[in-house]
């Protein structure tokens, strides 16, 4: 699919965004999301400023344009990235129903600058009992009971 001129705008911003987040101590990465046109909101990356392993651009430009827009549901937003989304931005543009990522560079080239998103790929594709990551169940009851609760609640939004 090729790009248009409005396309090409937002991605060029994305970059620039995360060029200057590295210039303020942040990481290479910058993400812009827009709404019929108009910028929402604009992050870049911010792991080690703000000692937050979840601060990713895309992220944080979600969080920024959930609160301007005041709703969980972005799915009439466009997100533009300097660089293909790892795996927790990519599940958190689902989350927020985002429908279309435009990006520049990928994950292969990040992996290369030392990124692990690759990785995390892998990971993901693995058997829940393959991974490096271990993980344990217990209290199911317990646990299911509460999802149960959440069911039977006639007020709930559901998300």
């Amino acid at each position: 699919m090729k790009l248009n001129s409005e396309d090409l705008m937002f991605l060029e911003l994305a970059i620039k965004t995360a060029g200057e987040n590295m210039e303020s101590g942040g990481g290479p990465f910058g993400a812009v999301i827009v709404r019929e046109g108009s910028i929402i909101a604009h992050a870049g990356n911010r792991v080690v400023p703000g000692h937050d392993p979840t601060a990713h651009a895309e992220v944080m430009a979600i969080r920024m344009a959930a609160e301007a827009l005041g709703t969980h549901d972005l799915g009439d937003c466009t997100i533009y990235a300097s660089c293909e989304p790892c795996p927790m931005c990519l599940g958190a543009i689902y989350w927020a129903g985002i429908r279309r990522i435009v990006y520049a560079s990928d994950r292969y080239r990040a992996a290369e600058a030392g990124f692990s998103d690759n990785h995390i790929y892998e990971e993901l594709a693995l058997d829940r009992t393959r991974r490096t990551i271990a993980m344990v169940r217990g209290l199911k009851e317990e646990g299911d009971s509460i999802l149960k609760r959440w069911e039977e609640m006639p007020d709930k939004k559901q998300y």
